[in-house]
């Protein structure tokens, strides 16, 4: 799967979805950390990456007027922030094994 990840994801998250076979970008990678959320969303429906943040407000409701327009995206994933890193990392494993790409492509998930 091809990942897109906000820059408040956990450096944690990068590596361990490389060390899974994902291709992930950070979006220091792709965007300054400066660009708003809206230019983030749209980078990630272009460039057909699933998007990782743990800013639920505004990408969910970025996320809720592309599927009012009926604009596809590649999915979200609002990644809770839990007590440790490796428990984020565990139920971040655990959506993508159950979901799968197909169960995440314009979807909202949480992880």
């Amino acid at each position: 799967m091809r990942f897109l990840l906000d820059q408040d994801v956990p450096g944690e998250v990068t590596h361990l979805l490389r060390h899974w076979g994902h291709d992930v970008m950070s979006l220091r990678h792709a965007l300054p950390i400066t660009a708003p959320d809206e230019e983030v969303f749209r980078h990630a429906q272009a460039d057909g990456r699933l998007l990782i943040n743990c800013n639920r407000a505004h990408f969910l409701a970025l996320a809720e007027q592309a599927v009012r327009t009926q604009r596809p995206f590649p999915g979200l994933i609002v990644l809770v922030r839990r007590r440790s890193r490796q428990a984020e990392c565990a139920h971040l494993l655990q959506l993508l094994r159950q979901a799968g790409e197909t169960g995440l492509a314009n979807n909202v998930n949480f992880a």
